[in-house]
């Protein structure tokens, strides 16, 4: 594994326990998973560029797209959260309650 792997690899795992171990707010949650999903984009762009093919390099684009969708609907549901029970806290989050 050359060193650009391992830091790659190192960041998702630091992204995974930020997002297992720190769950205290949502917003460190999205945090940790925009973290993950930056790695896993420069990792997959990195491979491309190795690659030296044109039939991969839509795949960094399309990953991109998927992290906005995915970050504007977390952002939405921050908010969302933060009207309705007043905090961010996931400890006040209970799904069986509406």
């Amino acid at each position: 594994m050359n060193p650009t792997q391992f830091t790659f690899s190192v960041a998702f795992m630091l992204g995974l326990a930020g997002l297992a171990f720190h769950r205290t707010h949502l917003l460190s949650a999205l945090l940790c998973l925009e973290g993950m999903m930056l790695s896993l984009f420069l990792a997959l762009s990195l491979w491309t560029l190795e690659l030296n093919s044109t039939s991969f390099s839509a795949s960094p684009m399309i990953l991109l797209a998927f992290s906005a969708c995915e970050a504007s609907t977390g952002l939405a549901l921050l908010v969302a959260t933060a009207r309705t029970h007043g905090t961010d806290r996931m400890q006040s989050l209970n799904l069986l309650q509406c």
